[in-house]
């Protein structure tokens, strides 16, 4: 009875690796694709409206997924403390949940956005080409991905309760 309950939890907890696995992978997503919206947006509103980036920011979080809203609204409140863009910028991108190629393409985006509007803009295309490849990248290896990290925790869970019983 005890050997059962023990596999009983060897495959619940295989079960629970890659839950945690799934959810942090579409955190991920999330992120990116709210990123790449604001970014899409902030363009169009630099452009057009000309609108200051502490309103910017606090304008472009309000439709976002808690990590993305919580960037933008941290650098909008250190922008209005008086702190600068590129710095505040920095700070807030290494708290997203993003994988390390994506933080160094947003990375260097906070100094350009304190430049002129042609180089601002320019800056978040290309921040938005980079994002939007890297995205379509992992999109086409990721079905693959899913599938061997499932057979691998179930695999392993499997050959603990055999070796368990």
């Amino acid at each position: 009875m005890l050997k059962l309950l023990g596999s009983a939890c060897i495959l619940a907890g295989s079960v629970l690796a890659q839950a945690v696995r799934l959810s942090d992978r579409r955190r991920q997503w999330d992120t990116l694709s709210d990123m790449l919206s604001a970014l899409r947006q902030m363009g169009e509103e630099i452009r057009l409206a000309r609108t200051p980036m502490p309103l910017l920011l606090e304008y472009l979080a309000k439709d976002r997924r808690p990590d993305a809203a919580a960037f933008l609204n941290q650098t909008s409140e250190d922008l209005r403390r008086g702190e600068g863009l590129a710095a505040a910028w920095q700070r807030g991108i290494s708290g997203l949940p993003l994988p390390p190629e994506d933080m160094r393409v947003l990375e260097p985006l906070g100094a350009a956005l304190g430049g002129d509007e042609e180089q601002a803009c320019k800056a978040i295309s290309l921040a938005i080409y980079e994002l939007a490849k890297h995205a379509e990248e992992r999109t086409a290896v990721r079905k693959t991905e899913d599938r061997q990290a499932a057979a691998l925790c179930f695999s392993a869970a499997a050959l603990l309760v055999i070796l368990l019983i």
